[in-house]
């Protein structure tokens, strides 16, 4: 059993290494190289700053059959950590499951899809009010 920490801005990487250390188990730090970590306890693992590079990375380490540990805020690391026999928690303490991971990325989901929409709609006011401009020759001052 190992732990493995997606390190790039987790505020709970002490807590995890006294934990750790306590019981004897050993813990890897990943992080991209945007971010410098240190480490007496854990051994750290610095890969290339891709969007995804540190996700990707630390699930290829996971053992399927050795019952890892990862902590990650990320729903879709976890999601993928799950699938290979993992134990996953949110740096909240929050455990992942396989009951419960569904739910969270359907919710992630449609978040994102909320902002993405009021994104465009106010983008689309904009693009109104800038065609009035164009049809009337003056800026739209209505509510000012």
């Amino acid at each position: 059993m190992k732990i493995y920490v997606d390190a790039d801005a987790c505020p709970v990487v002490r807590i995890v290494e006294q934990v750790a250390n306590q019981y004897n188990i050993p813990v890897t730090l990943l992080c991209d190289t945007n971010h410098i970590l240190t480490s007496d306890y854990s051994e750290v693992k610095v890969v290339g700053a891709g969007a995804d590079a540190v996700d990707f990375a630390l699930i290829g380490m996971i053992d399927k059959d050795a019952h890892d540990i990862v902590v990650t805020q990320d729903y879709g690391v976890a999601a993928m950590a799950l699938g290979k026999n993992a134990f996953v928690i949110h740096q909240s303490g929050k455990w992942y499951t396989n009951e419960n991971i569904d739910q969270m990325l359907l919710e992630r989901h449609l978040s994102k899809k909320a902002r993405r929409s009021s994104t465009d709609r106010l983008l689309l006011i904009n693009d109104r009010f800038e065609d009035m401009e164009v049809f009337y020759g003056k800026p739209n001052t209505r509510g000012t």
